[in-house]
């Protein structure tokens, strides 16, 4: 769905620009007489936006899907291209459910121009447009966090967590089912998360409400998708979850931290 139409803006920026991919995160060509590595923008970054001061989270799984998160909470997320090390993606960018940008809008659509070097850092512009009409930019220079060389598993996630913000329970099995409710909201969370590729700390994740009351009822029945990281380091341990999705009318986001036990 969601990933559908990013492909579709993302073809049309790569043709305007005439930039030939030669490879995606991580290729690597070559003859008997030499081998040659692409770049690559897999990763956990981090830095700063120098238009707004806020600092930046980046999360580049190893499929080339990405999800840009802000200190404000706005997301900006869709999958990337590289051309030698020119990194270019189409965006949508979404402010935090329920808030909005500073106009009111919920989503904007935008893109992201910029050098990668591999496992070290990610400098990028963006430019964007909300649904009403407002223009925005940003300048990041993010640079590579090595917890991203920690690598990924289900049962190293396999637990009960809190949601940091509502203070709710979700379990996370060793399937990677996850379930959980928030007795303040009535929200039901059903969902899976899965491993992208078990040499980086960065999971995929697809998740859905149900039965919500009040200003959520929104995200009932909203197929949300997203990535995800996991921090063995802070105490307790965190994972951060990033997830957006649609319907025909309307764009949401969600960033959830949830703290092991």
């Amino acid at each position: 769905m969601r990933r559908t139409a990013w492909k579709g803006l993302i073809a049309g920026l790569v043709g305007a620009a005439a930039l030939a991919v030669a490879a995606c995160n991580g290729t690597t060509y070559g003859g008997s007489s030499s081998m040659i590595s692409q770049p690559s923008a897999t990763g956990i970054w981090g830095g700063t936006d120098s238009a707004t001061g806020l600092t930046v989270t980046g999360y580049v799984d190893s499929a080339g899907d990405a999800v840009f998160i802000r200190s404000d909470g706005v997301q900006f997320a869709g999958p990337t291209q590289l051309s030698g090390d020119t990194f270019v993606a189409a965006v949508v960018g979404y402010a935090d459910f329920p808030q909005t940008f500073s106009d009111g809008s919920t989503y904007a659509l935008g893109t992201l121009n910029g050098t990668v070097a591999s496992g070290s850092t990610l400098t990028l512009n963006l430019t964007f447009t909300t649904q009403n009409g407002t223009m925005g930019t940003g300048s990041w220079s993010l640079t590579f966090n090595t917890l991203t060389d920690s690598g990924s598993s289900l049962s190293t996630i396999a637990a009960s967590y809190t949601d940091t913000a509502s203070g709710s329970t979700i379990s996370i099995s060793g399937s990677g089912t996850m379930t959980g409710r928030n007795p303040n909201n009535s929200c039901v969370v059903n969902g899976t998360i899965s491993i992208v590729n078990s040499t980086y700390d960065i999971y995929r994740v697809t998740l859905s409400y149900q039965s919500c009351t009040g200003a959520y009822a929104p995200l009932n029945g909203v197929m949300l998708t997203g990535l995800a990281v996991y921090d063995p380091n802070t105490s307790p341990p965190l994972l951060t979850i990033e997830v957006a999705g649609a319907t025909t009318t309307s764009k949401f986001a969600l960033v959830i931290n949830l703290q092991g036990a």
